[in-house]
């Protein structure tokens, strides 16, 4: 028998950090993760998944989840090196790639999809990806029930989502150019590069808009929050545009925009701009990067990282148009012609 191969990629933190307490958000607990750990299984299970894989971390979120459940998949759970930082994710999502598994569905926000993607490298266009929201910005992962997403897993998994329309592969912010120290940056985004002045990297709180000087997005969405709504309060920009936006900060239109969950302040706007893809947007120091809400890289004065938006990120699947192809083709339950209905 073939084996349909569903991971599932749980961020212990994801939704807990500083900017949710910042702002009017609630914390999502490790109980809310593991039922939704369990409704992932649940649906992968009845689907077809032969073998579902999680990591074994901390707070053991998975390995719970899964322990008691009577499911007819084997349940793996790997066990790579735990660092307690956010290159934990990427070291899973290296696991589960060894394991076999090219079906994973993530749960967490912007930042945690963000090393998931940053974990693929080139094997991006290898893998399908279905992002649960559970952070504190969730512009690129869906607010979805975990059980359908099972079961999208289970279908992709063995292989037969083969209609092109059901997937798209992600815009990615790649981040190139010469950091501090005079060494070469390598990253990544998918949805905001925010240039700060006067700030510091590794700070967690929410972003000040006073020092906030450009931001290239692949998604402005005047329905998210975070930094993607600052552009989207003015042009929106969907998922599926082949193009960013370039904002940039200054004298001209002022409005209020929800930088966290109910956290709004006044910003301030002079331009936006589209930015078609494979087009390098200079971001010059003195400054600090952030990519999705992360405040990563130092940029020095005199120096410039260059931001670029490409469409070469894992394929992520449209849960609500993959079950209704999946029952239009009579994937998941088809009735005897002689029984249906004229």
């Amino acid at each position: 028998m073939t084996e349909i191969a569903v991971a599932i990629c749980v961020n212990p933190m994801s939704g807990r950090d500083v900017r949710r307490l910042a702002a009017r958000a609630t914390n999502m607990t490790h109980e809310a993760k593991r039922d939704i750990v369990a409704r992932v299984a649940a649906g992968a299970d009845a689907l077809g998944a032969t073998d579902i894989f999680v990591t074994r971390e901390p707070f053991q979120i998975a390995s719970a989840a899964l322990e008691h459940m009577s499911l007819k998949a084997r349940v793996h759970i790997l066990e790579p090196a735990i660092r307690n930082t956010a290159e934990d994710t990427e070291t899973a999502v290296d696991a589960f790639l060894e394991a076999g598994c090219r079906t994973l569905v993530s749960l967490g926000g912007d930042g945690t999809n963000r090393a998931v993607v940053r974990a693929l490298g080139s094997r991006a266009d290898e893998v399908h990806l279905i992002p649960l929201s559970t952070g504190t910005n969730n512009v690129f992962p869906v607010l979805a029930e975990p059980t359908i997403a099972g079961m999208v897993a289970a279908l992709q998994a063995a292989g037969v989502l083969n209609e092109p329309s059901l997937k798209r592969r992600a815009k990615v912010l790649r981040v190139g150019g010469t950091g501090r120290h005079g060494q070469p940056v390598r990253d990544l985004g998918l949805i905001d590069g925010v240039l700060l002045r006067n700030d510091h990297v590794g700070n967690l709180l929410p972003f000040d808009a006073e020092r906030i000087d450009r931001m290239l997005l692949t998604r402005a969405e005047p329905d998210a929050v975070g930094m993607s709504p600052i552009g989207g309060l003015l042009e929106v920009v969907e998922e599926t545009d082949d193009f960013g936006l370039l904002v940039q900060m200054g004298k001209g239109v002022r409005f209020a925009a929800p930088l966290s969950p109910g956290l709004f302040r006044e910003v301030e706007v002079a331009s936006v701009t589209r930015v078609a893809f494979d087009v390098a947007v200079p971001f010059p120091g003195p400054g600090v990067l952030a990519l999705d809400g992360d405040r990563d890289h130092k940029v020095p004065d005199g120096r410039a990282l260059h931001l670029t938006v490409r469409r070469d990120g894992p394929w992520v699947l449209d849960l609500a148009a993959a079950m209704r192809w999946a029952v239009a083709q009579g994937i998941i339950a088809a009735f005897p012609e002689s029984e249906q209905s004229p």
